[in-house]
């Protein structure tokens, strides 16, 4: 790949001579995807290579990183007019919850016109974060750059820090690098040069279903507010609570994902020095994800290890870093910190997340509401269920390093 061409493929990606600031919320899309779709291209070129010469020609793999930088701009411009939303006759318009985009649905309001024998079918946008009250309404775009900047007040998900994409098929199937050995040496005229290893593996991941319902009573069809409320408050936040396990613990054993922690590296406990602290071992880990060639984007720890950190003090009784009174979003040695009472009190996992694996949509949010289930008729009931399907492909498991906090340690 010549550089020019790179070069081309960043302008592309940037929205050609057009500022990010100039753009519109359905420009800013459109060039979003234009974006992945060379991203695409660039990935089928990747595994060509790979199977040709066993290793990735370096001006793919400079026209990759090229493409994922030049979206910044973008995302943040994008993400920056979804907080604020679209202004029609000088008013901003709130944004949308999960559960008050299906109470406004055509599929809903046809439901609550006819209510014999009906089902309304909603599709609704993949979630990214569980929002507090209205901050809620950011949902996510399949086809959005690497890594979600959420606003103060909105609770991160692992999905947020996923590479995310869309998938048509029940399964993915990609080229995953194993092992590399690099036997790299100076070399004499006319000696035998140094031989070094590359080991490949054909990995699948399979398209799971993640699926609920609640029942509640026929009335909520008259009261779009509280239908809204019912979906963001049951609904939504099962789904990404199931998400989460699903996505750090799934063994991928019958219908389960095969999650990203049993797929992690072990961190090499032989960095842990006396006296170190869990601000240290995280970086021992982030620094062990930068020797594997890749470069951390996210920590996930479970909420009582984060409390932890956060309650670390001076040796004058002054916390460390954090600030009792102002609510920022964590981040540790410049990386955001998602908790999740998905992985176990004690352990930590970091890794590359905008890299190393990528979300595959296959349905987005689906949310259905029947009145025809069981014995619904008779009780003046309604069903009220959601899914989404899904894929996790995690391309390189050495990108991710997970362990355990030693017993020694403090915060």
């Amino acid at each position: 790949m010549h550089e020019r061409t790179i070069l081309e493929l960043g302008r592309k990606s940037g929205g050609g001579e057009q500022k990010p600031e100039e753009m519109s919320m359905k420009q800013l899309i459109q060039a979003l995807n234009d974006r992945d779709a060379e991203i695409k291209k660039f990935c089928q070129e990747a595994q060509k290579e790979i199977k040709a010469t066993g290793e990735m020609a370096e001006a793919t793999k400079q026209s990759l990183e090229l493409l994922a930088k030049g979206g910044t701009e973008l995302q943040d411009r994008l993400t920056e007019l979804e907080q604020k939303g679209a202004r029609r006759g000088g008013r901003q318009t709130k944004a949308k919850t999960w559960g008050e985009s299906v109470a406004e649905a055509e599929g809903t309001k046809s439901l609550i016109k006819d209510r014999r024998g009906s089902t309304g079918r909603i599709d609704v946008k993949a979630i990214t974060s569980v929002g507090e009250g209205e901050s809620a309404g950011d949902l996510v775009r399949p086809q959005r750059l690497p890594g979600i900047i959420s606003s103060p007040g909105e609770i991160l998900t692992v999905r947020s820090l996923i590479m995310p994409g869309r998938t048509n098929s029940s399964s993915i199937e990609y080229v995953q690098e194993t092992g590399y050995t690099n036997n790299a040496a100076p070399a004499p005229e006319t000696t035998l040069k140094a031989e070094s290893d590359i080991k490949f593996g054909l990995a699948n991941a399979n398209v799971r279903t993640i699926a609920h319902w609640v029942q509640a009573t026929k009335q909520i069809l008259d009261d779009a507010p509280q239908l809204a409320s019912y979906i963001d408050g049951r609904l939504r936040y099962g789904l990404a609570y199931v998400e989460d396990q699903q996505l750090l613990l799934g063994d991928g054993t019958g219908e389960n994902l095969f999650g990203i922690l049993p797929q992690a590296s072990n961190y090499n406990t032989a960095r842990t020095k006396a006296g170190d602290t869990r601000l240290d071992v995280l970086r021992h880990a982030i620094l062990q994800v930068r020797l594997a060639q890749y470069r951390a984007s996210g920590i996930v720890l479970h909420p009582a290890d984060w409390e932890e950190i956060e309650l670390t003090k001076t040796d004058d009784n002054a916390y460390l870093f954090a600030n009792p009174v102002n609510s920022t979003q964590p981040r540790l040695w410049g990386l955001p910190v998602v908790e999740s009472d998905a992985i176990p009190e004690g352990t930590f996992l970091t890794g590359a997340w905008n890299m190393g694996a990528q979300i595959f949509d296959r349905e987005t949010t689906t949310v259905e509401v029947s009145t025809e289930d069981r014995d619904n008729f008779v009780k003046n009931m309604v069903t009220v269920r959601a899914e989404e399907r899904l894929a996790l492909a995690v391309y390189r498991p050495e990108s991710f390093v997970s362990g355990a906090f030693p017993d020694t340690v403090e915060g």
